[in-house]
Order: C-alpha cells, then sequence, then structure tokens
C-alpha cells in the first residue's frame, strides 16, 4: 500500500496505491467524505471500500482532497475537489493503460463528487455510492445515469435522508436502460458504525458479480471464432 504524490493543479496531492497481482487489471479510485468535517482517505468506509476493490483484483487508488492531510491547496466547494478527483484518475490510468475496466466510489461527499466525474468520463463503467447526500446536493445531473452501479443506504442515518437516497435511486432505475441497485443496511447510521462488515459484503458481493459477469462477456471461444470462418 505505497504512498504516492500526485501534481495536481494546486500542488500535490496525497494518495495509496495498491496496484493489481494481475497484468490487466481494472481499475477503481475512492473518494472520502466532506473535507470540512473530518474527511480523509483514511475513513473506515474508504479503507474498506479500497480493500474490497483490491480483493477483487483492481489496482486501486483512494487520496486526499485538497487541503486534506499533505494535499495542498484549499477546500472548493465541490468544484476542485471534483479536479482533484480527475487528475487522480488520470494518473491511475496512466499506470494502467490495459487496463479493461474502470470503476469509482466514494462515500457521502464523496458520493457526489464520484457520480459527477462518472458524467465526465465516458470510461467509467461502474460505481458504488456510499450514502449519497440527496437532501444536502443537487443529483439532477444524473440524466441519465450512464453506467451501472450500487447504491448504499443506512436505515437510522441522521445525516443523509434515507428517503430521498431511495427515491434518487428509484428515478435512475426508471431511465432507459437504468441499472442502479439500491441497498438499504438495516441498523447503519450515517457512518456505518457496528455493521461495517454487512456493508462490504454488500458491496463486495456487488463488484464479484459484476467483474465475473464483465469477464464472462469478454470471453471468445476459440471453437466459435473458427466457425465464422469460411469453410473450402
Amino acid at each position: 500500500m505505497p504512498e504516492i504524490i500526485i501534481s495536481g493543479s494546486e500542488g500535490r496531492i496525497e494518495g495509496r496505491y495498491q496496484p493489481g497481482e494481475q497484468k490487466g487489471a481494472p481499475v477503481a479510485l475512492v473518494l472520502h467524505p466532506h473535507p470540512l468535517y473530518g474527511g480523509t482517505m483514511n475513513n473506515k468506509i474508504v479503507y474498506h471500500l479500497y480493500h474490497i476493490f483490491a480483493q477483487n483484483g483492481f489496482s486501486v487508488l483512494r487520496f486526499n482532497f485538497r487541503g486534506v492531510g499533505k494535499s495542498q491547496g484549499k477546500y472548493d466547494d465541490g468544484i476542485g475537489e471534483l479536479t482533484d478527483a480527475a487528475t487522480a484518475l488520470d494518473w491511475l490510468q496512466l499506470q494502467n493503460p490495459d487496463a479493461p475496466t474502470c470503476w469509482i466510489a466514494g462515500f457521502s461527499f464523496g458520493a457526489w463528487i464520484a457520480l459527477q466525474l462518472l458524467m465526465r468520463r465516458p470510461e467509467i463503467e461502474g460505481f458504488v455510492a456510499v450514502s449519497p447526500p440527496a437532501n444536502l446536493y443537487d443529483f439532477s445531473f444524473l440524466s441519465p445515469c450512464p453506467a451501472a452501479g450500487l447504491i448504499t443506504q443506512g436505515d437510522r442515518d441522521d445525516v443523509v435522508s434515507e428517503e430521498l437516497v431511495a427515491k434518487l435511486t428509484e428515478r435512475l432505475g426508471a431511465q432507459r436502460g437504468g441499472r442502479v441497485e439500491y441497498k438499504k443496511i438495516a441498523g447503519a447510521d450515517h457512518y456505518y458504525r457496528g455493521v461495517e462488515a454487512d456493508l462490504s459484503a454488500v458491496a463486495g458481493n456487488y463488484i464479484a458479480q459484476r467483474i465475473t459477469d464483465f469477464t464472462q462477456k469478454r470471453k471468445i471461444r476459440p471453437d466459435r471464432k473458427r466457425r465464422q470462418l469460411p469453410r473450402d
């Protein structure tokens, strides 16, 4: 889990990077919660997501937004943080030019930034949004949502409204080609205290199944290719 430094628009961006064990591993970027309320790349939920992706064979990166930890700059109301995320994704893709697929994940404020980046980067094919703050930020930019993903929410969250997150997911699912799954985590507050394992299981199972399906779709049987050749 080596520490890395990325050159960003405000100076250095501090991160942690775990390369995949296999050549041509998929890539994932994980974003942390609000910088002004203690959010860092070492947040427990971010840490769990980071390791879930690593366990599923991804090359995965988490980093501190500007003004957090060793990252330079100061909080920029989400605008600069979106730039930081785009810069981090550029770095991740540069390290993994043969990655077959790209994912993004985020927790709370990080989920809001992650979904904005999803709309700007067509190479992102999957996402995990943990407790996206639907009562605090506008998510109307997801029209339509361009990739399949998972949204989770705790039913005892007193920061983010479970009802509004459920409505957001329902709206995304109703769009043409809607492929967004919603999982409500019983007993979970905003920080999933005491039920981190439940969140990890839900996210891990979703990621594992998606990667299995993706791998199977990419396989082309040699005998099928031979049957397509003209006969003498």
